[in-house]
């Protein structure tokens, strides 16, 4: 393609990628608006600001204000009705500045070409997610999380596709692509299949959770190394946080992804021209597109570039874990049903043998309102425990919210007015909640709902007032929401080939719960409040049943 086979234009790149080369304090504004205008693209600028609901300490930032910045290259042989889009988050130091120079470079280039159908929008965000967040709320005139941003000056046409460069080096060993996004979301797998087409066909070395795609894929080791490939996949969906810029794309139906330039010292270099024939590639492949990418599936998982799992073939898995509960509250529903034991005289005892509506209300109540103080209290009483207590905002929300947790377990739920039947009927209308909370979050999320289901239908067809209630309330919190969060940590280690000892997965877990109210709060994912208001006093529910007198 024209980018390598051209050695001024090479040259001019290679001279670019050693000036960034230098660490950078702060995003440079006004130097990137001067080099994009001399690119020829319509430059234009977004301040934006954001208080943060606790300090992020994993970043080190409280109140967070930036600049994006953004040239559009307008379509010179269409009416401009749509766009793409090529983005690099600038970060302080010299994490990203690789990425931020080819940026330029093929902006310089692209800016030459008479082919282009479509805008092509390049966009160097600061503070990553959130200039992001700022830049994508301004585009397209929503503010769904309450940040403060300049309305945008210059606009190109309705987004198709956008891809997200991240390059620490000039030299990479490997490429690889991060497809999860916000709240599980994934794009078409066009997207990530155009990736590993054009990887195969210019030679460069691709990955999928930072692994190589091994060549014995009938063997027992290589079915081992798809399986850790999938559950990473599995894990980084069910925790709801976008992994890249990209993710933030997904909410508005905009098919993206981030490729990650990887240098792992092995034998096999790539330099950045290379990648820039890759990301032209694709560039004049979505530049073609008639209409949105549909054609193949949103809903999958990949044990490897090549290969992937569609939703006909794990759906079911989760279908057998959902009919337990069904067929166990048939069970309770045919014990309800039953002739009821006759009195005496011989006349049926309706009103002392059936259970009404009263019995299951107050525990469904009080459990919910455990989950109500569990959202709202940790960030509301964050000064009052900072003036209490020797802790820091980000400790007092994160064991706050532990607190709220451990005393839901001890509060009076249960209700005494139907003591024989009364914990059938709660535990019926528990099974029914559960099913459907389970299904409805398997849709929008499968690998979250899978996890769940996974610990908490066990638990939920086992438990009964007449079970062992020491081993049986140790069963139920192992198995619990919080628990299962902790395994999850460790778990994810483990795939990671990077295990920790229990005080430094500790630490990570209090950081993770940290992070997911902070990308519920900043974002908008949807696993922090799922967890607090419904899954939670879900198991609470189970917790009564088990404790009922």
């Amino acid at each position: 393609m024209g980018l390598l086979s051209d050695p001024n234009r090479r040259q001019a790149l290679i001279n670019l990628l050693t000036r960034l080369n230098a660490p950078i304090c702060g995003m440079p504004v006004d130097w990137l608006v001067k080099t994009m205008q001399a690119r020829g693209l319509e430059v234009f600028t977004q301040s934006f600001s954001r208080t943060l609901p606790f300090p992020d300490e994993n970043t080190e930032r409280y109140v967070v204000k930036g600049t994006n910045v953004y040239g559009i290259l307008r379509a010179p042989r269409a009416p401009r009705t749509e766009a793409l889009v090529l983005s690099a988050p600038c970060t302080p130091g010299d994490n990203n500045n690789q990425a931020v120079g080819l940026l330029l470079g093929l902006a310089h280039y692209f800016r030459n070409q008479v082919y282009w159908a479509k805008d092509i929008i390049f966009l160097v965000n600061e503070h990553d997610l959130i200039g992001m967040q700022a830049w994508l709320e301004g585009y397209h005139h929503t503010n769904v999380t309450g940040m403060d941003w300049s309305p945008l000056q210059g606009r190109g046409g309705s987004i198709q596709a956008a891809l997200s460069l991240e390059l620490s080096s000039d030299v990479v060993t490997s490429l690889d692509i991060v497809l999860e996004g916000l709240n599980g979301q994934l794009p078409n797998l066009d997207l990530a299949n155009l990736f590993y087409a054009f990887c195969q066909k210019i030679g460069v070395l691709c990955t999928i959770q930072g692994k190589l795609q091994r060549s014995d894929w009938d063997s027992a080791s290589g079915y081992n190394h798809a399986v850790q490939t999938m559950m990473l996949m599995v894990m980084k969906q069910a925790s709801g946080r976008p992994w890249g810029d990209h993710g933030l794309f997904l909410r508005y139906h905009i098919e993206a992804a981030t490729v990650k330039g990887v240098n792992s010292f092995r034998h096999y270099k790539t330099d950045a021209t290379t990648i820039g024939r890759l990301l032209e590639g694709m560039y004049r492949k979505l530049n073609n597109l008639l209409e949105r990418l549909h054609q193949s599936y949103f809903f999958y998982l990949l044990p490897s570039l090549s290969h992937f799992v569609s939703i006909g073939y794990y759906m079911p898995a989760f279908g057998l874990l959902a009919v337990i509960l069904l067929l166990r509250a048939l069970d309770l529903w045919v014990q309800l049903s039953a002739q009821p034991s006759r009195t005496e005289d011989g006349v049926a005892g309706t009103e002392q043998s059936n259970p009404g509506v009263l019995s299951v209300l107050t525990p469904l109540v009080i459990s919910h309102l455990t989950g109500a103080a569990l959202y709202m209290l940790p960030v509301r009483f964050q000064e009052v425990a900072v003036e209490h207590f020797p802790v820091s905002e980000t400790e007092a929300v994160v064991l706050t919210a532990i607190a709220v947790y451990t005393a839901g377990l001890a509060l009076p739920h249960n209700t005494h007015r139907y003591p024989d039947m009364g914990w059938r009927v709660l535990k019926l209308v528990a099974l029914l909640y559960l099913a459907v909370l389970l299904g409805c979050t398997a849709v929008i999320n499968f690998s979250l709902g899978f996890i769940l289901a996974l610990t908490l239908v066990p638990a939920a067809a086992y438990v009964t007032p007449h079970v062992p209630k020491a081993l049986s309330a140790f069963f139920l919190v192992a198995l619990s929401p919080a628990c299962t969060l902790l395994f999850s940590v460790f778990f994810f280690q483990e795939l990671q080939e990077m295990p920790v000892s229990f005080q430094d997965g500790w630490l990570l877990y209090l950081s993770v719960i940290a992070q997911g109210m902070l990308d519920h709060y900043l974002y908008g994912s949807l696993v922090f409040p799922l967890v607090a208001l419904l899954v939670y006093p879900c198991w609470l529910l189970f917790w009564n049943i088990l404790f009922w007198k």
